[in-house]
């Protein structure tokens, strides 16, 4: 539940910070009357979104009698939705330093085209973050026999929507920088287990090999009907006896992917460029 709940509140709160951009530049620039073009985008993007994860447990229904096809899907799926979230986890880190004036720009442009301009614009900025989170939501919960997995990515809405609302208002400042750099780690080691999930789900439908063989067993220490099992299995789907291609797919991605995130952006400022005669003449 808890790593819904952090998907739900990172994904939530792009895009209330994107609705929030927007409606801001609207009211500041004397468009407020264009308000509920942002919210039909708005509306028409969740709408799409949950579509988009109401068909994903549509498939899995109709595959459910067939264990093959089902842990197939289970496991192509999982791996997309990890494309999905490190995408998502890199843009952010990059584009959250010109993310405001460029959306500033685009809904200035919007403007200038027209009203069905600015739904498209609103719609685009909120789709993203909407069907990653069905993506994430749908295979971090692939395992789950309860409705935990989507009361907490909603609950994590919820408080996003929340959080966006008060940073709207400016009765709430948050260091976002610090905020989307842990949470987007936070992301990688739950994306870490998803992935690594997903190749055992292919070795469950005898597409990989090595479903019996083990890289360790640790059950003994953390038991996976224990409260701490249950707590790392929830969020990071920890498994304490996986097998050696979950291991290796685990490190495959964990390593490469923490070491780039952290690796200090490069700066975008040009070099400087050396006078010529005429100018130090």
């Amino acid at each position: 539940m808890l790593a819904n709940y952090l998907i739900g509140l990172r994904e939530g709160l792009e895009a209330s910070l994107v609705v929030s951009i927007l409606a801001t530049f609207l009211v500041k620039s004397g468009h407020r009357d264009r308000l509920k073009l942002v919210w039909i985008g708005v509306g028409v993007a969740v709408a799409v979104a949950v579509a988009g994860w109401s068909l994903l447990q549509f498939i899995t229904v109709l595959t459910a009698r067939s264990f093959t096809t089902q842990e197939t899907i289970g496991g192509i799926m999982s791996i997309l939705a990890v494309g999905f979230v490190t995408w998502m986890i890199f843009w952010m880190r990059k584009a959250s330093r010109s993310i405001a004036k460029e959306l500033r720009e685009r809904m200035g442009q919007a403007l200038e085209v027209g009203p069905r301009a600015v739904v498209i614009l609103a719609f685009l900025a909120v789709f993203r973050e909407g069907i990653e989170t069905a993506f994430i939501v749908y295979a971090s919960a692939a395992t789950a026999t309860t409705a935990t997995p989507l009361i907490g990515v909603l609950l994590g809405l919820a408080t996003s929507v929340l959080l966006g609302l008060l940073i709207y208002r400016g009765a709430v400042r948050i260091n976002l920088a610090v905020f989307f750099k842990w949470t987007g780690a936070l992301l990688i080691l739950v994306a870490a287990g998803i992935f690594a999930y997903g190749f055992h789900d292919l070795q469950e439908a005898n597409i990989l090999p090595g479903l019996q063989t083990l890289a360790f067993d640790i059950s003994h220490i953390i038991p996976p009907d224990s409260w701490y099992g249950v707590l790392l299995k929830g969020i990071f789907n920890f498994n304490p006896s996986p097998t050696v291609v979950e291991a290796v797919a685990w490190l495959a991605y964990l390593v490469p992917v923490l070491v780039l995130y952290f690796r200090p952006l490069k700066s975008k400022t040009p070099p400087a460029v050396p006078a010529t005669n005429a100018e130090t003449a």
